[in-house]
Parts: C-alpha cells; sequence; structure tokens
C-alpha cells in the first residue's frame, strides 16, 4: 500500500456518509426544574446535579437565573447550549432598554426566547444542543405571574398552575395533579406551602430518575419573581422545610 501509494497509484475507498464515524458528544443535561404559581408571583426551583451519559459531572449548577429583573428561566438539556442562549437573552434585554428607553413588553421577551430557540433547532436535530426552557414571569399590568413553556422548535405555551422541564419531570407529572386535587390551587397557597410542595416533587424526582439531584446533599435553586422583582429564597428557610420533610 505504502509503494503504491509512492507512486500515486493508491486511490483510498470512498465512504458513504452512513459509514463515516461521528465521534461522540458527551453533553452535560439532566435535570429537574419546577415552576409554581403561588399568592403573590412565581416560584422556581431547580436540583443542581449536571450530567454527562451516566456520569455526574457537576452538583452546584444553576439553573434557575434571572433574564431581567421580572423574568426568571429555568433551564433543562443542554446545559452549555442552554447558557449560551440564556446570555444572549439577557444582552438583549438589556440592550432594548438601553436603547429604546423603555423595558421591553412581556410578549417580546418571550417572542425572544421563541426566536433563540428556533435558531438553535439545526443544533438540536444534530443531537447537541436541545434544551426546553420554563419561562417565569410577573406581568405587572395583569399583576400577577405567568409561567410559559416551550418546546425544541420555539413553540410558546402558557400554563394555569405549574410548569416543569427535564428528564424527571416526566416522572411526576400526574403528582401536580395530585396535589391540585387534594390541596388546591397553587396559585392559592403561601410561599412556604409552594416551596414545601415544590421540595416534595423534586425529592420524588430525583427517587425516579437518577440525573435529579433531589434536595438531600445539595440545596436546590430556588427564585421567585413578585411585584417587587426577583427574590432569592435563603437556604435557612430551604433547610427548614427540607427538615420538616423528613418527620
Amino acid at each position: 500500500m505504502a509503494l503504491l501509494r509512492a507512486h500515486g497509484l493508491w486511490r483510498e475507498p470512498e465512504v458513504t456518509p452512513a459509514e463515516r464515524v461521528v465521534p461522540a458528544v458527551q453533553e452535560v443535561h439532566g435535570t429537574t426544574v419546577i415552576a409554581l404559581k403561588y399568592r403573590d408571583g412565581v416560584l422556581n426551583v431547580g436540583d443542581r446535579r449536571a450530567t454527562s451519559a451516566n456520569a455526574i459531572m457537576y452538583d452546584r449548577a444553576e439553573k434557575i437565573l434571572p433574564l431581567d429583573d421580572y423574568t426568571l428561566i429555568a433551564i433543562a438539556g443542554s446545559y452549555a447550549r442552554a447558557m449560551e442562549i440564556v446570555r444572549y437573552l439577557q444582552h438583549s434585554f438589556k440592550y432594548y432598554a438601553r436603547t429604546q428607553l423603555q423595558e421591553m413588553s412581556l410578549e417580546g421577551k418571550l417572542a425572544e426566547v421563541s426566536r433563540a430557540l428556533a435558531g438553535n433547532l439545526s443544533m438540536a436535530l444534530q443531537g447537541i444542543g436541545l434544551f426546553i426552557p420554563v419561562v417565569s414571569a410577573y406581568d405587572l399590568e395583569r399583576g400577577e405571574g405567568r409561567i410559559f413553556f416551550y418546546d425544541g422548535m420555539g413553540a410558546r405555551f402558557e400554563s394555569v398552575e405549574f410548569g416543569a422541564a427535564g428528564s424527571g419531570s416526566e416522572r411526576i407529572r400526574g403528582v401536580f395533579d395530585y396535589i391540585l386535587k387534594t390541596k388546591g390551587p397553587f396559585h392559592e397557597m403561601t410561599l412556604k406551602d409552594a416551596l414545601r410542595e415544590s421540595l416534595l416533587l423534586l425529592d420524588i424526582a430525583a427517587d425516579l430518575d437518577s440525573a435529579t439531584a433531589g434536595i438531600e446533599k445539595v440545596l436546590p435553586v430556588a427564585r421567585a419573581v413578585t411585584s417587587e422583582g426577583i427574590m432569592d429564597i435563603p437556604e435557612e428557610m430551604l433547610s427548614d422545610i427540607r427538615a420538616s420533610l423528613r418527620r
């Protein structure tokens, strides 16, 4: 073969697209993020585990992020790609406010999220960039918290009471309806009650999904958006509620 190559007589065999070996890209993903309406707005809770295939890569991931003063995004799926798009959205909202001398409308923000997801579709179809967000916002005009979820192509849907995304969310969908039927609407709950239910849901998801960390080893991220803006839930409150669930 080497001799044939030296005399220019060797031709490499053609490889069809189906025969090409593409190196696998191990992405960091897998999670459960939850958004619940409550009396004063919307509560977001997310576990902090990031996985790559069956390996735990990181257990301090931030998956509930502010886009501006009245908008939160909970991310599930490709963590690296999600963070890129979140930074783009944060910059986009800030740039609009500075150049137009007014905040972008809620409809404009939601449409911008849809455009970002649609622009990411080519990567998602390759299996290396899919992520599904849940967007929570406080609508100052309507005076209420609102929850929106999306599909991979950017289609938007509004939820009446709750939203969830990630590998663990599929295991607990029925639990949301059980809570609604036995304890009443989430939007009538206090922050403490809504937080207790969300931690319980996250704990159940962790029991059923290996990519969800749960609440025992590391406290989840918890943020709320209200008429006064975004609020970080203190770790002391999370610890107290976690302790009460053990009893």
